[in-house]
């Protein structure tokens, strides 16, 4: 299973920046997909992440009221909008997916399908 992240780039503090990530057919319509990053010198972290089924969805502490994800049903996409970015948020982010919901879904270790990675970099 592919995934196909797109949407990275160069931003200025404060700017914004929109992140897809498109799935093959219906993979994950019973599980759950999300995005992780991953800083130079840091561990990959869990980003967000929304449940195909009913649409529930989860942040992390960092980006909880600055970004937001969403799903398009139609098109097997998810999409990250990233809002007032941070030097911080600067990493490359990788799309995931599983296709069954887990309860550790902020883990790495459960996800058996990853994007390519997109680099985010936020100027200050």
């Amino acid at each position: 299973v592919q995934l196909q992240a797109s949407g990275g780039g160069l931003v200025q503090t404060g700017g914004s920046l929109r992140l897809s990530c498109a799935a093959p057919e219906r993979t994950f319509s019973g599980g759950f997909m999300g995005w992780f990053r991953q800083a130079p010198g840091k561990e990959r972290e869990f980003v967000t992440g929304i449940r195909w089924s009913n649409g529930a969805t989860y942040y992390a502490g960092s980006v909880k009221g600055r970004f937001t994800i969403s799903r398009e049903n139609a098109k097997n996409t998810i999409y990250l909008q990233m809002n007032s970015l941070q030097p911080e948020d600067t990493a490359v982010y990788y799309c995931v997916g599983r296709i069954r919901h887990h309860v550790l879904y902020y883990s790495a270790d459960v996800y058996n399908y990853w994007g390519q990675g997109t680099q985010v970099t936020v100027s200050s």
